[in-house]
């Protein structure tokens, strides 16, 4: 099942690239028009809520809140991580 598409493109364009990073978007919930949840479900992760991030209907900035949510899929830390080891093996056979 396909989910509704987020009003403001620059947003929507942010929550396909946290899908193609293997995070789940869900929508509806309470005030906010979704949520967006980390695949690997980590409790070392960096904000100790297991990388669940709010995603606004109508931000003040869709440009900037954009940007912060690329920010928060980017920066995972499990995820960093994991991309480090990934890299590690190949770096050694060069």
């Amino acid at each position: 099942m396909t989910r509704s598409s987020h009003p403001r493109k620059e947003v929507e364009q942010a929550l396909r690239h946290a899908e193609a990073q293997g995070w789940r978007v869900e929508v509806g919930g309470g005030h906010c028009w979704g949520k967006i949840f980390c695949p690997y479900n980590d409790s070392e992760c960096r904000c100790g809520e297991f990388c669940i991030a709010s995603v606004w209907s109508t931000p003040k900035n869709p440009g900037n809140f954009a940007k912060q949510l690329r920010r928060v899929v980017d920066n995972c830390t499990t995820h960093r991580a994991q991309e480090e080891v990934r890299e590690t093996p190949a770096e050694a056979e060069e």
